[in-house]
C-alpha cells in the first residue's frame, strides 16, 4: 500500500486561504488505485475505527456525540453539523469544517491521480488548519504553547487517520 506523505496545500482549495493567512495549514496525500469518490472518502474517514475513538473522547469529553448515521448524512451533503464540527464548505470534491470553537478546520479532498492512467487512481488529502488566538491590544495574534505542544502528535495522528481511512475504502 502506498503511504501517506506531506504535501503542499492544492491552490484555489478551500483550505488555501487558512495557508496563506496568519495561522497554519497543512495537508498529506494518498494516491489509491480506482475511483473513489468525495462522498465515499468522507464516509470512510469518519466513520474508521481509529476516528470513532476521536468520535467517543469528543462526545463525552465535549458532549459532541456523533454516529455513524451522522456521518452518512455528512458526506452525502445533507448535514450542516457533524459532532465537533459545522460545515464551512462543501464542493463535489471538498469539505470544509471548522470546529465549535472557530479556531481549528478540518478538510478533505478527492481528486484524479496524476498518473499516465488518469482515472484509474484518486489523490486522497487530508488537511487540517489552526487559527491564531487574538492578540489584545497592538500585539501579533500567537498560535499558543498547546498548538506547539501538539504540533508532532498532530502529524502522526494525521497520516494515521488517512491511513485508517484508505485502508476502510480497500475494504470496502
Amino acid at each position: 500500500m502506498p503511504s501517506v506523505q506531506p504535501c503542499e496545500v492544492p491552490p484555489g482549495s478551500l483550505l488555501r486561504r487558512y495557508k496563506d493567512g496568519d495561522g497554519f495549514a497543512d495537508c498529506y496525500v494518498i494516491e489509491v488505485r480506482g475511483a473513489v469518490s468525495q462522498q465515499a472518502f468522507i464516509e470512510a474517514f469518519y466513520t474508521s475505527r481509529l476516528f470513532k475513538i476521536e468520535r467517543m473522547l469528543l462526545g463525552l469529553l465535549a458532549s459532541k456525540p456523533a454516529t455513524d448515521a451522522d456521518a452518512n448524512r455528512l458526506a452525502e451533503g445533507k448535514a450542516s453539523n457533524f459532532s465537533a464540527w459545522r460545515v464551512e464548505g462543501q464542493s463535489p470534491s471538498e469539505l470544509l469544517l471548522a470546529d465549535f470553537t472557530g479556531r481549528t478546520r478540518s478538510w478533505l479532498m478527492a481528486a484524479p491521480g496524476v498518473g499516465p492512467a488518469k482515472g484509474s487512481s484518486t489523490l486522497l488529502r487530508f488537511g487540517s488548519a489552526v487559527i491564531p488566538r487574538p492578540a489584545k491590544g497592538s500585539a501579533k495574534p500567537r498560535m499558543g504553547w498547546l498548538f506547539h505542544a501538539l504540533t508532532g502528535f498532530h502529524r502522526v495522528y494525521s497520516r494515521l487517520l488517512l491511513s485508517a481511512a484508505t485502508r476502510r475504502l480497500q475494504r470496502a
